[in-house]
């Protein structure tokens, strides 16, 4: 099943886009069993082109929802349960309050960072774009995705670091309430442009309002990945700034003067309503089916087709 089966009632407004999210990203579709996904796929191939008339029966509904929330756009396949996008709420609430709130020691600082970033990674492979037929073949591409999260966990986990080696008031300020919050948002951003380095390079496939593959191009790659970081990074800067903004209010409140256990649970409940609450906006920021100009393709790509505007598969 293509991208243009899937996602051919696809929204085309962000508020529309951001609607049809929050159905898709309902987590009791992670309860649907394979027989249930192979019935929807099979409704919909059956109907053809001839779902986008019949968005408004229930039946027809539930079935393009359950696919999106299943199956991959590229290629019909069924994504593991755990990196398909209701999992993401699920699985990245809990790890992103354990990335995002402070830490006294540096080992459990590294250890929040890279479960929250080997998951990140996960979450983005799963889901990215992958007619990318790579010149370059990795055997080793799950060591590859660990190194990665490796590293930004050791980025992440730095500032922790140099707080307990620098105990300066100036030391506890920078690197506990500046510093986190552009960092976990470049870092999330490099993460997306890490995992999906491979199709700026090679490329990607791009198709004409029929679905005929016109061919392959790294410009279009770019672009995906590219909307694809910037939506991740909106999500994750966003969330690490709720709980930053909210100390200075919340510690000088009569109730946290009186009740100063009670501040970490309140910024962990506004931590998982912030991500909760984003995760449908950042999918929504762009459409998944991506578009791309005829004349921002290489040149050699151009004389395939007359077509003004090309599509592609963002990825997630």
């Amino acid at each position: 099943m293509s991208v243009a089966s899937l996602q051919i009632t696809e929204p085309q407004s962000f508020f529309s886009r951001y609607l049809r999210w929050l159905d898709v990203l309902d987590p009791t579709a992670l309860l649907s069993s394979e027989a249930e996904v192979e019935n929807s796929r099979a409704l919909l191939e059956k109907l053809g082109s001839a779902n986008k008339y019949l968005t408004q029966d229930k039946k027809v509904n539930d079935a393009q929802k359950l696919c999106e929330a299943s199956l991959h756009p590229d290629t019909g396949n069924a994504i593991t349960t755990l990196f398909r996008p209701p999992a993401f709420m699920l699985c990245g609430t809990p790890l992103a309050i354990a990335a995002l709130l402070p830490h006294t020691r540096t080992i459990p600082a590294f250890l929040s960072q890279f479960l929250f970033h080997t998951y990140n990674a996960g979450f983005t492979f799963y889901n990215r774009n992958v007619t990318c037929k790579p010149n370059k073949i990795q055997p080793f591409q799950p060591m590859l995705l660990f190194g990665y999260a490796t590293y930004f966990s050791v980025l992440g986990a730095l500032p922790q670091y140099l707080m307990n080696k620098f105990p300066s008031a100036a030391m506890q300020t920078f690197m506990g309430r500046i510093l986190p919050v552009p960092l976990v948002t470049i870092l999330s951003a490099m993460n997306v442009v890490a995992v999906r380095l491979q199709e700026t390079e090679d490329g990607i496939e791009i198709k004409d309002k029929s679905g005929h593959v016109i061919g392959v191009s790294s410009q279009a790659g770019s672009k995906a990945v590219k909307e694809t970081a910037l939506s991740r990074a909106m999500l994750m800067g966003i969330t690490a700034m709720i709980p930053v903004a909210l100390h200075p209010l919340l510690s000088r409140s009569r109730f946290i003067l009186r009740n100063s256990k009670a501040l970490g649970p309140i910024k962990c409940v506004a931590t998982a309503l912030t991500f909760g609450a984003m995760i449908p906006v950042s999918f929504s920021l762009f459409p998944r089916q991506g578009t791309i100009l005829r004349s921002e393709l290489e040149v050699e790509l151009q004389g395939n087709t007359t077509e003004s505007v090309l599509f592609y598969h963002r990825g997630l």
